[in-house]
């Protein structure tokens, strides 16, 4: 494999997530730089990156190893992503431009269409489009890049079962778009908050402290009414 220089953070990053490299295993910049067909220096320099983004720690006498985060780390991210999607699509209804309205509205309407054929591949790259542009559309690239990240950081602890109900979930991500085209911010909120809540519940942790099976994460999830979403 020979990629770019800059495009190195990202394909290892990818690996760790798509479980290439084991969660521990050490990373050695002679390894990568041959497997990514690039020297030493841009390994390097990714390795420090993905160190400060929490994929890579550095540890006496063995060097650049795979993060090992722990369940109750794995919880705060699921936390941090709940609180952070809802301020994203309260800023998005403030600043999203035509464009961003144009996409988001194409990727409802597929995703409509994608959940009534029960299409669930399509549903989940589907789903991480939107919420990426979503993102984007709060005009803070400071919280996009962390939003991201937090996505990055969720694919790698966590499996995610297909929502039990996709035509519902589509239809909680048609409000959002919704409430972000009339400017109405705080509805933006709620209704993110309240998927963001709902889809908590469909992640599995790929791993636990004691080796047991992981289970599916828990709260205190109500079913959310959507008739109240449409108006």
């Amino acid at each position: 494999m020979r990629i770019p220089a800059h495009s190195v953070c990202t394909a290892i990053r990818d690996d760790i997530v798509a479980g290439v490299y084991e969660r521990g295993s050490r990373l050695t910049e002679e390894v990568l730089a041959r497997r990514y067909g690039v020297s030493r220096v841009p390994v390097r320099e990714a390795l420090r990156t993905l160190e400060a983004e929490g994929f890579v720690v550095t540890r006496r006498h063995a060097g650049a190893c795979v993060a090992e985060p722990t369940e109750q780390e794995a919880a705060d991210l699921l936390e941090m992503r709940m609180l952070l999607e809802p301020l994203g699509a309260s800023r998005a209804a403030q600043r999203r431009t035509e464009a961003h309205l144009k996409v988001l509205r194409g990727l409802v309407r597929l995703g409509q269409e994608r959940a009534r054929r029960g299409n669930s591949e399509d549903l989940r790259s589907l789903g991480g489009w939107f919420h990426e542009t979503l993102a984007q559309a709060s005009g803070s690239p400071s919280l996009s890049s962390m939003l991201t990240q937090l996505r990055h950081k969720v694919a790698w602890m966590y499996t995610v079962e297909a929502p039990s109900a996709p035509v519902e979930s589509w239809a909680e991500h048609g409000a959002i778009v919704d409430a972000v085209a009339r400017g109405d911010s705080e509805r933006a909120r709620a209704v993110t908050a309240l998927h963001a809540e709902r889809s908590t519940t469909a992640h599995r942790l790929r791993f636990t402290a004691g080796g047991d099976r992981p289970e599916r994460v828990r709260n205190s999830q109500h079913a959310v009414n959507m008739s109240s979403l449409r108006h």
